[in-house]
């Protein structure tokens, strides 16, 4: 059964990674890489990697993802123009490709020898993955993961700050000329005279305008 599983992910990720980037519309291709990491996370279950599924399935499809898929639909970018040079940088995209397809061939060849297998069970079996994870990131690779958290709190920053557009019927406020204002400026008070309504004509008899 693990083995029907694994072809049936594998299968389905394939298809759902070849989609998006052959979608037209960007919506179905980010539907398309949700569905991608969902049966990637399964993979990683019929690996005994509990961890690293869970958070592919947290992190990237409940939170990346989604985050995507909202800025996608939110923003109005014209796709049209950005698939102008496809054919153009065609030839480099596939001498990539080739070069990473080339290099994942010679790690999964490698791997399928079962060379380095005994050692990898065997610390798998006396120490569990959320454990030993944990103890890396925090230990030994601690000063990396708080750079690569800052990269990315930066990148969303300008992320946010380049798709921030100026629209004319967008209404905002400059902080600058919130910051500078005071309380004196804000309310004036204005002694008045009161304003009296004028009193109401009186009326003409009706006898009287009947008179030539």
């Amino acid at each position: 059964m693990e083995t029907v599983f694994f072809y049936l992910f594998s299968a389905v990720l394939l298809f759902s990674a070849f989609r998006v980037i052959t979608a037209r519309n960007p919506v179905h291709a980010v539907l398309f890489l949700m569905l991608a990491f969902s049966q990637a996370s399964g993979i990683w279950l019929l690996l005994k990697a509990e961890f690293l599924a869970i958070v592919l399935v947290l992190v990237y499809l409940g939170a990346v993802m989604v985050l995507f898929l909202f800025v996608v639909m939110m923003l109005d970018i014209s796709f049209d123009s950005l698939r102008q040079g496809f054919w153009r940088h065609l030839p480099v995209g596939l001498v990539i490709g080739g070069l990473v397809v080339v290099e994942m061939a010679g790690v999964l060849t490698h791997g399928f020898r079962g060379e380095g297998m005994p050692a990898a069970v065997a610390t798998a079996a006396s120490v569990s993955n959320s454990k030993a994870l944990g103890a890396l990131l925090y230990t030994k690779y601690l000063y990396p993961v708080q750079i690569a958290a800052v990269i990315l709190l930066v990148a969303m920053v300008a992320a946010i700050a380049l798709a921030l557009r100026e629209r004319k019927d967008s209404k905002k406020v400059d902080p600058s000329v919130q910051v500078r204002a005071r309380a004196r400026g804000r309310v004036e008070l204005l002694n008045m005279e009161a304003v009296r309504p004028r009193p109401p004509a009186p009326e003409t008899p009706p006898q009287e305008a009947a008179k030539p």
